[in-house]
């Protein structure tokens, strides 16, 4: 389904499928694309035939260390006879992801531990190497507890750039957070609190909270209002392929972005038109 999308438009929200949807819109349009896609969880996904198609940069082929890019594909599906079901699915969606964001883009792609260390070696043969910024650890302490094992309360989030060299990062826009240890700190610094760093401690969304939507997998507003107010600025467009409950469209509203959020859920879309009403359902 195309989408009459330029520059100039109003919020968006689209019922579709996301690869379908995405493939409309123009190269280079957003600052901002998060990824939240349905974890490899069960390792049981329906498999989806795609033909994916890596943007014009120079090595793209090439990729991780001069190694040919299948092969690093060949190498980790020795090690997982399951890994290719989902990396079908998702490849092709991290190939239009790295074509859609603009040259000071960044890409923010939201894993659990499950497929991270897959994921950063594909990226790295995708997006290129140098252009890893980040690799983002939320940190949440809520729900049951294993006593077989440490249980396992966090996400990974990895970060990438598309242009090493020029890629919009404001540290100054986002809000700091409180010291753990005020007392070895000035008075001041106390005060102004502290720049985030890699690892965010941050609670899961309320069941009882303001935010609640009812929506199983939804995210809270504290992780994608730091990645908004970092990597992007006032006016820029944002991108959400995986929309889920429209956290990504609420913060970039509320900060003064504008957004494209894509879900093939009517569920999921029935949540956004009561969570943004002012935007264009499509």
């Amino acid at each position: 389904m195309p989408l009459d999308w330029t520059p100039d438009s109003g919020d968006i929200v689209a019922l579709g499928e996301n690869l379908e949807v995405v493939a409309t819109l123009p190269d280079g349009a957003f600052t901002v694309v998060y990824l939240d896609p349905p974890f490899n969880t069960g390792r049981s996904q329906t498999r989806h035939e795609t033909t994916s198609v890596r943007g014009s940069r120079a090595g793209a082929v090439t990729g991780f260390k001069g190694v040919q890019y299948e092969r690093i594909r060949g190498d980790l599906m020795k090690y997982d006879d399951r890994f290719d079901d989902y990396w079908s699915f998702l490849e092709p969606r991290l190939a239009e992801a790295w074509r859609l964001l603009a040259d000071d883009g960044t890409l923010y792609l939201h894993l659990d531990y499950r497929e991270a260390h897959y994921a950063k070696v594909l990226l790295d043969a995708l997006f290129g190497r140098a252009s890893f910024l980040n690799e983002i650890i939320w940190a949440y302490d809520y729900g049951a507890k294993s006593r077989s094992h440490w249980p396992t309360k966090h996400d990974t989030i990895l970060v990438y750039v598309k242009n090493p060299q020029g890629y919009h990062f404001d540290s100054s826009a986002v809000d700091r957070e409180p010291y753990m240890a005020p007392g070895l700190v000035t008075p001041e610094k106390a005060e102004r609190g502290k720049l985030p760093t890699d690892v965010w401690w941050h609670t899961i969304v309320s069941p009882t909270g303001r935010e609640k939507t009812g929506y199983p997998t939804q995210k809270p507003e504290g992780i994608l209002r730091r990645i908004v107010q970092a990597s992007s600025r006032e006016g820029d467009w944002i991108l959400d392929f995986f929309a889920g409950s429209g956290t990504t469209g609420a913060v970039a509203s509320a900060l003064g972005r504008r957004f494209v959020l894509v879900d093939s859920n009517p569920d999921a879309v029935a949540v956004m038109r009561k969570r943004l009403p002012a935007a264009t359902f499509v």
